[in-house]
């Protein structure tokens, strides 16, 4: 039986988390939610030509009634600036979602959640994945003995930068990645 590859993110910069979604709360109000499930698609691929615009990865999610986006942005003052411009897709699509669901407020929700994360407080494991989420959105690194628990990863993270990799405690060194105990 072999190995499984585990891996987890590398980076020392901070990165905004940006999770934005839809909520179907009519499916016959199809005129309402449509322009909202199309609308993101265009967004994204608009965001994918433009690398100076500071997103750095995203991942969809369907859900029950709906789909969420993950975003990985380099800062919140360019998730915003994105937001706000107006030459852009976003801006005038939320004009757009707003005008529809004052007329249909039930038809379709739509949230969103962000998380600005200072470098060093976001730890990852990826166990037999392909780069994917916060690692895709950064760079990706083997998980080493001094990586291989949670608590491992995110004190390395938290710590002050040595020249080395962070030794483990003792009370680490019994953790392995299929046991990885916070």
């Amino acid at each position: 039986m072999g190995t499984v590859r585990t891996t987890t993110h590398n980076t020392d910069q901070p990165i905004v988390v940006f999770l934005i979604g839809f909520r179907i709360n009519n499916p016959l109000r199809l005129k309402q939610w449509i322009p909202v499930f199309t609308a993101m698609p265009r967004m994204l691929r608009e965001l994918d030509r433009d690398p100076a615009s500071g997103l750095l990865h995203y991942q969809l999610a369907l859900q029950p009634r709906g789909a969420m986006v993950v975003q990985y942005w380099r800062s919140v003052d360019e998730l915003y600036r994105y937001a706000r411009d107006a030459d852009h897709k976003h801006w005038p699509a939320w004009k757009a979602f707003y005008a529809r669901a004052t007329a249909a407020p039930d038809a379709v929700g739509i949230w969103h959640e962000t998380y600005d994360v200072p470098a060093g407080n976001a730890e990852s494991i990826y166990g037999a994945m392909p780069v994917t989420g916060l690692a895709a959105a950064t760079s990706s690194e083997p998980v080493t003995a001094a990586t291989r628990s949670a608590k491992q990863r995110m004190r390395r993270r938290v710590s002050p930068r040595r020249s080395g990799p962070a030794s483990p405690d003792a009370s680490d060194l019994g953790n392995t990645v299929a046991e990885d105990r916070t």
